[in-house]
This record gives structure tokens, sequence and C-alpha cells, in this order.
């Protein structure tokens, strides 16, 4: 069993030990979703998303009503997505997302991860050209045909679906994500998450020693509470 396999799976629960940081993500992506849809989740898709993902990560109802409830005030934190690019050890790509109410402190912090893990940050686009962005819809793979409803959801942009462990995966592109989370609203599907997420077009194959360097940067990063998400191009079959 390779090492990129072990990482899968320490990240697998690395998102559930740390429900602390958990919930701060998806505070902000509640925050994101109010300031750019409004409020009311029966009219945004956005909020609905984070809501759903909110439930699926066992973060408490009166926290999700508390976090819009804070979004919709007046004194509101001024939260906005900023995307950093840059190059990790072994020449990795790697893209961050992150939320972030003062990218003067969020771009010295990533900068200053990148410098010490033996990588650089670079400049907006210099390695977004190698991923595509695509919703991701994850699903518990329990009370469905999924023959048939691959078919149907082909209509709604399905373009790969793929069985994970114990869950089903839709891919979209990224124009067709608010059609597929409506089509699976329609047919009473609950996603355990959905999201945009930047997916690599191409991986590179690491030795174990070169990938606990990767390894080290990307938990760095993961660990900054103004960071989302992080992407790369590292293969992580087994």
């Amino acid at each position: 069993m390779g090492r990129a396999f072990e990482f899968r799976k320490e990240r697998k629960m690395k998102r559930w030990a740390g429900m602390a940081k958990t919930f701060t993500r998806i505070g902000r992506e509640i925050a994101i979703a109010v300031k750019a849809g409004g409020p009311n989740p029966e009219y945004n898709a956005q909020l609905r998303s984070a809501i759903q993902n909110a439930k699926a990560a066992n973060m408490p109802k009166v926290n999700v009503e508390n976090a819009i409830k804070k979004a919709s005030g007046k004194d509101a934190e001024n939260f906005q997505e900023v995307l950093y690019e840059g190059k990790g050890p072994s020449g990795i790509a790697i893209v961050v997302e992150t939320a972030t109410d003062n990218p003067t402190r969020t771009v010295a912090n990533i900068r200053m991860y990148f410098d010490r893990c033996g990588g650089a940050l670079g400049t907006s686009g210099s390695v977004g050209f190698l991923f595509n962005r695509k919703g991701v819809f994850k699903i518990k793979d329990e009370g469905q045909n999924w023959d048939d409803l691959e078919f149907e959801l082909i209509d709604a942009g399905l373009e790969e679906m793929k069985r994970e462990e114990d869950e089903v995966v839709l891919y979209t592109s990224f124009p067709d994500y608010g059609t597929m989370q409506k089509a699976l609203e329609d047919r009473a599907i609950e996603t355990s998450s959905s999201a945009l997420e930047y997916i690599p077009t191409t991986v590179k194959k690491l030795e174990d020693s070169d990938i606990e360097q990767v390894i080290k940067l990307i938990d760095r990063l993961e660990e900054d509470d103004d960071v989302l998400n992080v992407y790369h191009t590292m293969d992580m079959s087994e």
C-alpha cells in the first residue's frame, strides 16, 4: 500500500477529526453564499449546497442558523474568495481556495507555507491551466438504481460517475453545477457533499519520500483558517 493511498485515508479522517476547522470553513461558505444570493435557501442554490454540507458534517442546526443570521446582519464580516496558485516540492502544482476578510494577511501566510515547505507561490494563472473546475456531488451508495439514474442525469449535465468506497461521485462541468443540483433535489436524492472543485487534468507520481514533502505543505495550508480547500496534481492512486 503506497503512501499516497495512506494520505487519502488520513485526509478523510482529518476532515472529521478537525470539527472546529470544518465548522469554520462551512461558516465562511455560508457567509459567501448569503452575500451572493441572500439568506433564503429556497432561492439560493449556493446556500442550499452549503447547508447540505453542514448537515453532512454534523454541524448543529443552531450553528447553521446563527451563521446565516450573522451573514445577513449589517455588521457581517466581508469575506471574499481568493484563489492562490503555486508549485510545491517536486514541481507539484497546487491551487489554494480561500475565504478571507484580510487578503494581505492571507497571502503572507500562504507565501510563508510555500517557502518553508520547499515550494513557491506563483501568480494568477501560473498553474491554474492544469485544472478544470467541475461540480462534484458525493452521494451514499445505497437505495438507488444508479444504472438507470446515470442515463437520466446525463440530461442534467452528468459527465462522469465513479464509485469510491461507499459513495457514488458525480461530475459535471462548471456551468451545469446548478442544473445537477436541481435534478438531484427533484429526485429527493440527498448528497453527503457538493462543491465546485479544481480537478487536475494530469497528475504526477512521486516516490514516498517526495510525497511526504508535498503532504507537509498541504497540511500546513489546510490548517490555516482562511483556507477552504487545497487542490494538487500529485497522483493519489495506489
